[in-house]
């Protein structure tokens, strides 16, 4: 399967063009995608409800979406329209049951600082079972900012498989399941997105462990790898945004649970695509 992860800044490339055709065009040959800086009702975006508008350019795909920042669209009526700024999930296969997950946002006083979140959506692989995907943003101030987003999904990863689907248990009325059984809540995870760090920064060991002098990279079983350096690339290669603040720098990631490393086939980053301030990274994983 090929996963494709992609912050597109709401459609506005390196040309200062706001085009979702040329978005949708670089990602469509993926099986899943996450997508982030994906915006709803922005005057500076034409007013277009942009994940209604890529879907309707990915007609093959299920989707949902998920706001972190979400405030009234000030249209002047009762029923309006909602301003919002987040996450979306692309798929070929439906994806059986989604979660929106907000994370803590330090309350700055001078800095810009908007509610981040990560959207979860649970899919079928072809031969692996159930897997869960995360597309997310973290704050883009600073670690110390960063620190509790990311502390935040590492207690959703290992969570999520004890809390169970969108419902778990029984239950005697048949409107509640639909005579269906309890949705898959598993342990394998990609969480696709926009990090906002390098290698260097010590949440990335925090995410994937600490590194050893003698031994290597130590990650836990129940931890994650990335994925691109589990596909063979250095850990230092690529860039997936160019920009008076990373200056050509890997800040966006495709973390897998442990337990795929072994089937990861190839990572790559599309330098090629202009449709936004950030690349395209691929990744593709044997499921």
């Amino acid at each position: 399967m090929k996963f494709a992860s992609y912050n597109i800044q709401y459609g506005k490339g390196k040309d200062g063009r706001f085009d979702l055709a040329r978005i949708a065009a670089c990602v469509a040959d993926a099986d899943a995608i996450a997508l982030q800086e994906v915006e709803r009702f922005w005057p500076r975006s034409g007013n277009v409800d942009q994940p209604a508008a890529l879907a309707a350019l990915l007609p093959d795909f299920y989707w949902v979406y998920g706001a972190g920042y979400d405030m009234d669209a000030d249209t002047g009526k009762p029923g309006g329209q909602r301003r919002q700024f987040g996450n979306m999930l692309l798929s070929r296969t439906p994806i059986a049951t989604s979660r929106n997950h907000l994370l803590p946002k330090y309350g700055a006083t001078a800095q810009f600082c908007l509610q981040r979140s990560a959207l979860e959506g649970v899919i079928e692989t072809p031969s692996s079972g159930a897997l869960r995907l995360y597309s997310l943003h973290l704050s883009h101030i600073d670690d110390g900012d960063r620190a509790a987003q990311i502390e935040r999904l590492i207690e959703i990863h290992r969570a999520a498989p004890d809390e169970g689907g969108a419902w778990c248990g029984a239950h005697k009325e048949s409107d509640w399941t639909q005579g269906r059984p309890p949705p898959p809540m598993p342990a394998a995870a990609l969480f696709m997105g926009d990090f906002n760090i390098t290698h260097r920064s010590a949440l990335y060991a925090r995410l994937v462990g600490p590194l050893s002098a003698e031994f290597g990279r130590v990650t836990a079983k129940s931890g994650l790898v990335d994925a691109y350096v589990a596909a063979g690339n250095d850990v230092a290669s690529g860039w997936s945004c160019d920009s008076t603040l990373t200056h050509r720098e890997r800040i966006d990631f495709c973390m897998a649970s442990a337990s795929l490393a072994p089937l990861v086939k190839r990572a790559w980053i599309d330098n090629d695509a202009k449709g936004s301030d950030h690349q395209p990274i691929w990744t593709e994983i044997e499921l």
